[in-house]
């Protein structure tokens, strides 16, 4: 049963965040990640995001205590009314250099996906199906280009978060905050060591590239 929901976008250090409840011992933590390479997920997570598929979301989160990225913030509301006693962290961060990071990254990744298609039906059109129909074309409505209507987006998202679910119930989070505020928010007592910095955007390119080449081998 989920206990922790981010509702943050890719590339405000969810990543970091996934990396920093692991170690306070929250975990096993949901990624986007673990969508890419598990054909099962892939096909659930297919029906949900494009046939409209309405999931139970106790089995989408089954063994999972927590979820961050990806799906997550764009289902925060559904997945939160499936598990109302969850806490929601909102991870934030500049709006110039989340989208500098995310063109730089993941939307570099569509932009291949759209240039040379996959394979039809193939791991790799299937994910790239997801991500354009949620976030590209959906969240950002075929705009992401156009750098001002994305960062509207973004502040969007974030406002919309916080109105719904109440700013007494949301703990907005940016990650270079370090432990503290997390650690308070969640009844934790703070680690010693340092916040765990992940995912910066040379390791995110390695990532996506990674990802490609699972998704290529699974076509066999």
């Amino acid at each position: 049963m989920l206990k922790l929901i981010n509702a943050g976008l890719g590339r405000t250090g969810t990543t970091s965040l996934k990396a920093a409840l692991d170690r306070l011992g929250l975990g096993p933590c949901f990624h986007m990640f673990d969508i890419v390479g598990d054909t099962a997920r892939l096909k659930r997570w297919e029906g949900i995001v494009c046939d409209g598929h309405s999931p139970d979301w106790g089995a989408v989160f089954d063994g999972y205590h927590c979820a961050v990225d990806g799906p997550c913030a764009v289902y925060y509301r559904q997945i939160g009314e499936a598990f109302p006693d969850a806490k929601v962290i909102l991870t934030v961060r500049d709006a110039e250099s989340w989208y500098r990071s995310t063109h730089d990254t993941l939307y570099q990744f569509a932009l291949r996906s759209m240039a040379h298609p996959p394979e039809p039906g193939s791991p790799q059109a299937r994910l790239f199906r997801i991500t354009n129909t949620m976030i590209w074309d959906g969240l950002f409505g075929g705009r992401f280009r156009d750098k001002d209507h994305a960062i509207e987006v973004y502040h969007r998202h974030n406002e919309e978060v916080v109105r719904t679910l109440g700013a007494d119930n949301v703990l907005v989070y940016d990650v270079r905050q370090g432990w503290e505020p997390l650690c308070d928010f969640l009844g934790a007592d703070a680690p010693r060591e340092e916040f765990p910095r992940t995912n910066d955007t040379a390791s995110m390119r390695q990532r996506v590239a990674r990802a490609a080449q699972a998704a290529a081998a699974a076509t066999g």
